[in-house]
This record gives structure tokens, C-alpha cells and sequence, in this order.
């Protein structure tokens, strides 16, 4: 029997064009189109009704399903517990933890709404595959509708140690939630054995081999580090808008040296960090002064979100003060285009820079440094 796949991410990613520079939806569109299957996820539209019918949309062997937030939602599931709460604590950011009992509560709201609008979608031979920090809940509020298929979970992002995760006040709730999944992803052995390490030493459960035993329910955990189609990712520097753009850049440098980063823009990128050791550079080496640019590209990401917000406001004003200080009429340090690329036209920039600069201080897998 053939089974079809079904992935449930909180969006849904852009079917009939190249994804953006890293991240969840580069893995998971090269992996719909070659598959086929359906796609389940927040169309990112917010309504007064919020979740309601799924709409449906054909895209050759693919479906794409796509439901609504209420602004509700969106505050508390969207912004408040996924990405306040859940996102920071597991990225070791205990400092910008916000716990909000509220946020929690619509969080187990739209995990219990995403799972009553798919449940009349599914067949008896789907697969279904669950992705990252926002649907933890997820397996648990399909099996209460009497779901028997196959579920797995992939965390795209890291597991805390768990002396970060017990700093949440729901902690053994999410964590009792994974045990309805079959079977669990982690990027890495390090973040599958921080679970392990969880379920040992605070819920008393039981470990052998790749299988872990704890409220009377079994789940398999292992590593599966995701990656990228280094092929057609290597063929994008020969496209038109590759070419484009490395033929640009090479003859704006004109022999000089270029660095390049690419990536959101988010606190856990080290994006500050980079900055401050790109001025250090030219501070040290005066021979690099006019010879060796940064080019950081960072793609506006969560706008509404005020650590988001902070955070531009500091990489623009640490740009600034850098090309102030060390510009010359005919040489800038720091390009800083605060804007997203085509995949084709990224290739092209990597392909015209000498140095990738890739220094997240944590991060899931990084795509871009694959690239």
C-alpha cells in the first residue's frame, strides 16, 4: 500500500518559487514537490472567525491546506507562547523568556484547533509528519479525535537542557504530550540525548537504544540532521539572476575582499556579535582597512514583536557608526540590506564573496552555512 504524506507546519511555505535563504520551508519544499502529498498549515491571514475550513489548493501532486488565525490566536499562540516563551527557552535565551499563562492556554487552543480542522482531511493511509516548535501539543489533540495513524514530530530548533526546560511551568505537559507522537526528530544525538536526559531524571521514565518509555507510552527518538539539494543549489550561481549578481558584485569589489552573512533577523543569530568582531577586525589589522567589506543580509523577520524591533534598531545603528568610522569616499565596511533574496541571487553573492561568516549562537542546523 502507498501512503501518502502529511505535513503539518505552522505555514505553509511558497510552492511555486524558490525559498528564502534557510530555514524550515527550503527543507520542506523540495521535499513536497519531489513527494507529493499535503501540505496543512496557517495561511497567514488573520479573520474575525480564525479557524475555520481549511482552503484548499491544487499544485500538481501536492495540496496545500490553509486556515486562518483569529487576532487572538495570533497574540497569544503566534506571538505570546511560540514565540515568547517556546523559541527563546529553547535557544538558551532564558533572559527573553516571557511566561504567560494566557499565551499558554492559546497555544493548547490552536494545537486543538489545527488537529479538529485536518482530522476530515486525512486517509487511512497517511503519514503524517509534524514540524517544530509550535505544534508540540499537536499528536496529543489529534489522538484524543480518535486518530490511529502514524504521527512523527521534527524539532527544527534545539532541545534545552533540562535545566532550562523546568524553568517552564508547563514542562512535564509538553513533554507528556511528545509520548503520543511515534516517533521523534532532533537535528542532532546532542538534542535527542537532552530529551532523553529529561525524561530519565524528571519523570522518572526509562531509556533503551533509540526508545524512550515514560506515561505508559513508548516513542522512538532519534537524530536526523536535516540538509539542503546541494546539487540545485549549485546550479543557481549559473541562472540568469545568479549570474546577475555575482557579475555586479565582482565588479562593484573590484579585486577587493568580501565576507558575507546571511541571515533572519533574530536574536539568535549573533548578528550584534558579528558586527562588533568585523570593527574589531579593522581596528586590529589596519591593513584590511579598505581592502575587506561585510555584507550582511538580514531579512526582516517577527516585525511586530518588539525584541525584533530592538534588535534592527542596533544593527543599523552599529552599522552606521562603524562606516562612520572607518569609510573611506571610494570603500564602505558594512553594506547592511535589511531585505530578503532569491535563492538564484544569493548563490550569485556567495559565489562573488571569499568568506562566509555563519555564527549563530545556537541554532537547529543551519542551512545557510550548507549552502
Amino acid at each position: 500500500m502507498s501512503h501518502r504524506l502529511v505535513v503539518v507546519s505552522n505555514r505553509v511555505g511558497p510552492v511555486n518559487e524558490s525559498a528564502r535563504a534557510g530555514g524550515l520551508a527550503v527543507a520542506l519544499v523540495e521535499a513536497l514537490r519531489s513527494s507529493g502529498g499535503l501540505w496543512f498549515g496557517w495561511s497567514g491571514e488573520i479573520s474575525e472567525a480564525g479557524i475555520g475550513e481549511p482552503k484548499i489548493e491544487e499544485h500538481g501532486p501536492l495540496s496545500v491546506a490553509t486556515i486562518d488565525l483569529s487576532e487572538e490566536d495570533n497574540e497569544e499562540y503566534y506571538k505570546g507562547f511560540a514565540n515568547r516563551t517556546l523559541w527563546p527557552l529553547f535557544h538558551y535565551r532564558i533572559d527573553l523568556t516571557t511566561y504567560d499563562r494566557y499565551n499558554y492556554r492559546g497555544y493548547l487552543r490552536v494545537n486543538s484547533n489545527f488537529a479538529k480542522a485536518i482530522f476530515p482531511l486525512l486517509s487511512d493511509d497517511d503519514l503524517i509528519w509534524v514540524h517544530d516548535y509550535h505544534f508540540l501539543l499537536f499528536a496529543e489533540e489529534l489522538r484524543k479525535l480518535g486518530c490511529t495513524r502514524p504521527i512523527g514530530h521534527f524539532l527544527h530548533i534545539p532541545f534545552p537542557p533540562r535545566e532550562l526546560l523546568t524553568t517552564l511551568p508547563n514542562h512535564e505537559e509538553l513533554v507528556k504530550a511528545l509520548f503520543a507522537f511515534d516517533i521523534l526528530g532532533f537535528q542532532t544525538e546532542h538534542d535527542r540525548d537532552r530529551f532523553f536526559d529529561y525524561v530519565r531524571m524528571e519523570v522518572g521514565g526509562s531509556i533503551l537504544g533509540d526508545k524512550a518509555r515514560c506515561f505508559n507510552r513508548t516513542v522512538t527518538a532519534r537524530a536526523f540532521p536535516i540538509g539542503i539539494d546541494a546539487g540545485t543549489f549549485a546550479n543557481f550561481a549559473s541562472t540568469d539572476d545568479g549570474q546577475k549578481q555575482f557579475a555586479s558584485m565582482r565588479d562593484m569589489l573590484r579585486g577587493r575582499r568580501q565576507i558575507i552573512g546571511v541571515d533572519r533577523l533574530d536574536y539568535t543569530k549573533g548578528l550584534p556579535e558579528r558586527f562588533n568582531a568585523f570593527e574589531r577586525m579593522l581596528e586590529d589589522h589596519e591593513e584590511h582597512r579598505g581592502e575587506v567589506s561585510l555584507l550582511q543580509v538580514a531579512p526582516p523577520s517577527r516585525t511586530d514583536v518588539s525584541e525584533y524591533q530592538d534588535l534592527r534598531l542596533e544593527l543599523e545603528g552599529m552599522a552606521g557608526h562603524i562606516n562612520g568610522r572607518f569609510a573611506e569616499f571610494n570603500w564602505t565596511p558594512i553594506r547592511y540590506l535589511n531585505r530578503s533574496f532569491a535563492r538564484q541571487a544569493l548563490a550569485g553573492l556567495y559565489r562573488a564573496s571569499h568568506v562566509g561568516l555563519v555564527t549563530p549562537l545556537r541554532d537547529g542546523m543551519n542551512l545557510v552555512a550548507k549552502e
